[in-house]
């Protein structure tokens, strides 16, 4: 798939948002778009799924959806709990109060997962990857679209697991948080709401402001494909220092190396 794209021609860009700036790389591919935005501290394997993920919509496509529409979780729903101290865990997620309808714990041990999750009355989601050491210690799977290599094989984690998963969305623009809501679309069963969506879209998007994904009366449009960057956007957002396009030229290159 690689050899259809043009990675030393696809633009660099950079989102301002109140955590900083994001930045990524749009490819065009023969199907459409895709967006490669991994966290600046993956390494090149995790780079090269997050690579998979961004050229699945702009080569092969989507699975088809079982929904033409995502609900999105409200982020005074939502907590991310870091498990250190276990005891300190409850005593937080004790705090969060009745509003708070699922709660993702941040923990590199399984047991820690089970131990914290039999003691609060909130369900406990895990990343879909702590699963594999024990698919019993959290109530919901936590799917992310980038970090597991798209759609398709997210989705092909989440049957191997036969347990309630929720997405949370990863990407940056529109073009990226597309198949976060593509991959939440085709999962056969979503007893939760997904996201949250990024607030910084309305005022940091690349697609044109009709495209834009932006929750209506809580929900997101699933399409078949993301929408194309709109030429203004982009340039308002376009990268041009040439040590930051090239480092991010350089990553895709050692990213699809691996693939």
């Amino acid at each position: 798939m690689r050899t259809l794209i043009d990675f030393d021609s696809a633009p660099v860009f950079a989102v301002p948002t109140r955590h900083g700036v994001r930045e990524g790389v749009l490819l065009d591919g023969p199907q459409g778009w895709g967006e490669f935005s991994p966290p600046a501290d993956a390494d090149d394997a995790l780079a090269a799924r997050w690579l998979t993920a961004a050229m699945e919509p702009s080569t092969v496509g989507w699975p088809d959806a079982v929904r033409g529409r995502v609900a999105v979780a409200d982020p005074a729903a939502r907590a991310v709990v870091s498990v250190v101290d276990v005891d300190a865990a409850v005593t937080r997620i004790d705090g969060l109060g009745t509003a708070v309808d699922l709660v993702e714990l941040v923990c590199a041990d399984a047991g820690d997962v089970a131990a914290v999750r039999r003691r609060v009355d909130v369900p406990v989601g895990v990343d879909v990857e702590l699963l594999e050491s024990d698919p019993h210690c959290a109530d919901v799977a936590v799917l992310r679209c980038g970090a597991l290599g798209g759609v398709r094989r997210a989705l092909r984690r989440f049957e191997r697991l036969g347990m309630p998963a929720v997405v949370h969305f990863t990407g940056t623009t529109s073009i990226g948080l597309a198949a976060d809501v593509a991959l939440a679309a085709a999962l056969p069963d979503l007893p939760f709401a997904c996201g949250p969506a990024p607030e910084w879209l309305p005022e940091g998007d690349v697609v044109s402001a009709a495209r834009t994904l932006v929750p209506a009366q809580g929900y997101l449009p699933a399409a078949p494909m993301p929408a194309a960057p709109d030429p203004v956007k982009l340039a308002q957002f376009a990268v041009s220092d040439p040590q930051a396009v090239a480092r991010w030229r350089a990553w895709l290159h050692r990213a699809a190396a691996l693939l």
